[in-house]
């Protein structure tokens, strides 16, 4: 069901004027909303719960933007950002240094959450450890966060890809090969990894990212050229995702009504998932994302993934990543 293309737009209105005004201000406005849209593509991930809140709240039209999502299956979401059909795009940081080696033009400017134990592993009971999965089958989509957080583990433990054989399979698929017995170990992540968890009593999550708390991040990555072209379309979305945010502390029953609905997932599974990311607040944003001497500044663990994937000849070389980095838009939502 999670494989369906699916597409949600909102649109601005306009305050009823009189008189003379009337032909001017609707083709001012009409002027505003074609500069003012703004075409997203994603994956199914929980952390983009605030997204979906801001769309179904009216937030985004409350900061004038058009906004145009598609929800797309796999990795095809990133091969449409590479190609421009798609003028922004959320991914985790592992593609995010693969789309910039693959010299893709784009920019940073929020996090979508930081991954504190929503990515993991799912392994029978047969799997006493990760040193034991040398030599077994694994289901994971290649080339994609899944995997490349795998060989980060494999890694911990002394193993490398070449111990283990990968089954090319989506986040959904995979969990759903490991629920029907046809693999032991399976790489995918919420709301898969706790609902395929809680229905295979045979087997259990055998890692995830608690254990790894800044290896994945996610973050909404923007064309360069349409972040120079559009600024007050970037900030509208920025503004608007803010405002979800906030929805979720002020009026939690209803925001996880809404994002469960747009996950088709319970209200119950959905907390349950959000509890294993972190969605930054904003001041943690500016920290992540523009002040260097920071703890939560994203560059030095970008850096460190950069150079694995080089040693793991996932990349030719170490990319330009500091220029991802654009804080400009949070820091204009703080008042900076």
């Amino acid at each position: 069901m999670f494989a369906e293309t699916t597409k949600k737009k909102l649109r601005s209105s306009f305050l009823a004027l009189t008189g003379a005004a009337v032909i001017s201000a609707m083709s001012a406005g009409a002027a505003m909303a074609a500069d003012m849209t703004l075409k997203m593509g994603l994956g199914t991930w929980v952390g983009y719960s605030p997204l979906y809140i801001a769309m179904e709240e009216g937030f985004f039209e409350e900061e004038g933007l058009d906004f145009d999502l598609t929800v797309f299956p796999g990795n095809e979401g990133q091969l449409a950002f590479a190609a421009g059909q798609v003028d922004a795009y959320s991914t985790a940081s592992s593609s995010v240094v693969v789309l910039k080696g693959q010299g893709k033009d784009f920019k940073l400017v929020y996090i979508a959450d930081f991954s504190t134990g929503g990515d993991g592993i799912l392994a029978k009971n047969n799997i006493g450890s990760i040193a034991d999965m040398k030599g077994q089958k694994i289901a994971v989509e290649e080339v994609g966060v899944s995997h490349f957080y795998l060989l980060q583990v494999l890694a911990d433990a002394g193993l490398s890809e070449d111990d283990v054989t990968l089954v090319n399979l989506a986040p959904d698929a995979a969990a759903a090969a490991y629920r029907a017995g046809q693999v032991d170990i399976a790489v995918t992540y919420a709301p898969y990894l706790g609902q395929v968890n809680a229905e295979v009593p045979e087997g259990r999550i055998i890692h995830d990212t608690a254990a790894a708390p800044t290896l994945i991040t996610d973050f909404y990555l923007f064309d360069t050229a349409f972040v120079e072209e559009n600024p007050d379309t970037v900030q509208a979305f920025v503004n608007g995702i803010l405002k979800g945010q906030e929805f979720m502390e002020t009026n939690r029953p209803r925001a996880l009504e809404v994002a469960a609905a747009s996950l088709e997932m319970s209200t119950e599974a959905l907390e349950g998932d959000l509890k294993g990311i972190e969605i930054p607040p904003l001041d943690r944003q500016v920290k992540a994302l523009g002040e260097a001497g920071s703890d939560l500044y994203v560059l030095p663990a970008l850096e460190n993934l950069a150079q694995f994937l080089v040693d793991k000849d996932q990349i030719d070389s170490i990319p330009a990543l500091a220029e991802l980095l654009e804080p400009k838009f949070v820091k204009a939502a703080s008042g900076m």
